[in-house]
């Protein structure tokens, strides 16, 4: 059971901990990996995108438009780039287009 703190503490703090306590922090990276791709891309791209996963840094992007798919592959490094800069730390190598 976790430790009581009987000081205050902001609620960032407080979840913060419980993430790193309980080993949640990969599961939050997926979640998060996925709302920077919706936040990025707009609405032209998510209508097109089927799934977005993070798997040990490698971000599966599932499309179904083929014509998209090449017009993405075009510019995989510069998306990379700025996915990593919108969730503030470089969790992202590889961007895998299917």
């Amino acid at each position: 059971m976790a430790k009581r703190h009987n000081s205050h503490r902001h609620l960032s703090e407080a979840l913060n901990e419980f993430i790193q306590e309980n080993k949640l922090q990969k599961g939050m990276d997926k979640v998060d990996a996925r709302e920077a791709w919706v936040n990025l891309m707009g609405n032209g791209v998510n209508n097109y995108t089927t799934s977005v996963e993070l798997k040990n840094e490698t971000l599966y992007v599932s499309l179904s438009s083929s014509v998209l798919r090449e017009e993405l592959s075009l510019g995989k490094t510069k998306i990379m780039t700025m996915l990593n800069e919108e969730l503030g730390k470089e969790l992202i190598k590889k961007i895998v287009l299917r």
